[in-house]
């Protein structure tokens, strides 16, 4: 008798205990909903790029999730294409890991297509130009009337160079 008693007085404790680890996690999953929500309404579009396989959510320039260690960025100085001679600035990182969004970046080629989702429109660009230059804090771009996009990563060659990939607008389905 003293054993059955001891078994059910141990279920009841491994319940009592099951169910206070269940309700303490129960606020986690609203949180983690809530975040999740946030970032849904922060996202205001995508970069695909079928070649090397890339599709990925875009963040509002202002949203804390707009930033490379986390996601593609979008660069402050952009013009965002429902703008008139617009000219988006997009940087990731390449190399290796979950983060490494720009990784083949560099099998791009001339001719190539990315498309840019904002706002609900579809804009397809055309790579123009592709080549190196020195990290400096700058991207050094000759802007021209057509809408532009511009993505930008770290040299695969050498450490102290940037890749610039830049694209130019060739349609924009709604």
């Amino acid at each position: 008798m003293k054993k059955i008693i001891s078994i059910i007085g141990l279920l009841i404790f491994y319940s009592l205990t099951c169910y206070k680890i269940y309700i303490d996690n129960k606020p986690m999953e609203i949180y983690k909903t809530n975040i999740d929500n946030q970032i849904d309404a922060e996202n205001i579009g995508y970069l695909k790029i079928e070649k090397i396989n890339l599709s990925q959510p875009l963040y509002k320039k202002e949203s804390i999730h707009n930033n490379v260690e986390e996601n593609i960025t979008i660069l402050e100085e952009s013009i965002m294409p429902t703008e008139k001679e617009s000219i988006v600035f997009l940087a990731a990182h390449s190399g290796t890991g979950p983060i490494a969004y720009f990784e083949k970046l560099k099998d791009l080629a001339l001719g190539d297509t990315i498309e840019l989702k904002y706002k609900n429109n579809i804009y397809v660009y055309k790579v123009i130009n592709i080549w190196e230059e020195p990290k400096t804090g700058y991207i050094h771009v000759n802007k021209n009337k057509n809408n532009q996009l511009i993505l930008t990563t770290c040299s695969p060659e050498n450490d102290n160079n940037q890749l610039v990939i830049n694209s130019i607008q060739e349609k924009n389905t709604s």
